[in-house]
């Protein structure tokens, strides 16, 4: 392993368990006889899957493992078996949720514009064959269908309010995983995401349309929601001809704005592979698949 990689090893390691002396409360995650493992520590299980994760591009557990197994063993004389390696991260997994809640509340860069945002969602898919019954994680997942895909899933939902930056991809300002059926709006409005923003801009798509949800918080907090035009059912077609070049160029526009987004999940899904979750075996290891990916990928808004 080259000095470089060494190097980004040893800061890896140190944020880490800068994190673990800042939340105490992670000490009391597993509580049982071997609370206290006499060989890997917890820092270096999460530190092994967030270095190899980033700077190795391996996604699978497995993939991690095998390099840790040849490449890092110097570094992690005590590295267990594989299987107690995978049951580890499987029980430690609300760490990296905490992880990527603290690198999005407290690296926040200086060209995000707060007072405009971007709001959509994207599949995390345990099976996607239409037909199949998915036999993983069942008590929080179920079946949906993502209409940019043109597809049917089983598997959860990732929700993503965003704040705006030009030219590049936009930062997350808060995140949500829900079951896939769930219907975007009622997340939004379950978690009052938007109840507290103040003359702020929204960019949605047109499944958040909804005037007796936003029209009173335009009204109070200035809050604007820009989607594409979503046509009535049942506007005669000599309005609907009429409007057609004005409709057009409106939500050419908004598009234009919310495509960040989709770039978004692009690159989450190129860091990472957070979108492909058909090898999870259950509940915990979807969350540690959910939780550690987004870790990863936040974790390239540091800078170290």
């Amino acid at each position: 392993m080259s000095n470089e990689m060494q190097l980004k090893l040893i800061e890896t390691y140190s944020m880490v368990c800068d994190f673990f002396n800042k939340n105490p409360q992670w000490n009391f995650i597993r509580l049982s006889n071997n609370n206290q493992p006499a060989q890997l520590t917890d820092q270096e299980a999460v530190t092994i899957y967030l270095f190899v994760g980033r700077y190795q591009k391996h996604s699978k557990i497995k993939e991690i493992y095998d390099f840790a197994y040849h490449y890092l063993s110097d570094w992690f004389p005590n590295l267990t078996s594989y299987q107690k390696f995978n049951n580890r991260l499987n029980v430690l997994y609300p760490i990296f949720y905490d992880i990527t809640l603290n690198i999005i509340s407290n690296h926040i860069p200086q060209n995000t514009q707060q007072n405009k945002l971007l709001l959509d969602s994207m599949p995390i898919v345990t099976c996607k064959q239409r037909n199949r019954t998915a036999k993983v994680a069942r008590d929080c997942t179920d079946k949906g269908f993502c209409s940019t895909k043109k597809m049917y899933f089983y598997g959860l939902k990732l929700h993503l309010l965003a704040f705006y930056r030009k030219g590049t991809i936009p930062f997350p300002n808060k995140i949500y995983f829900s079951a896939a059926s769930e219907n975007d709006l009622n997340i939004v409005r379950e978690l009052n995401w938007l109840d507290n923003l103040q003359d702020t801009d929204v960019f949605a798509d047109k499944i958040y349309i909804d005037k007796e949800y936003f029209e009173p918080r335009q009204q109070y907090i200035q809050l604007e929601l820009f989607t594409p035009v979503k046509v009535v059912k049942g506007t005669p077609e000599c309005l609907k001809k009429r409007d057609f070049a004005y409709n057009n160029l409106f939500s050419t526009a908004v598009s234009k704005v919310r495509q960040p987004i989709e770039s978004f999940f692009n690159w989450l899904i190129e860091k990472s592979n957070i979108q492909n979750a058909s090898k999870v075996r259950s509940t915990n290891g979807l969350w540690l698949h959910c939780f550690g990916k987004l870790a990863i990928a936040t974790l390239t808004f540091i800078s170290f």
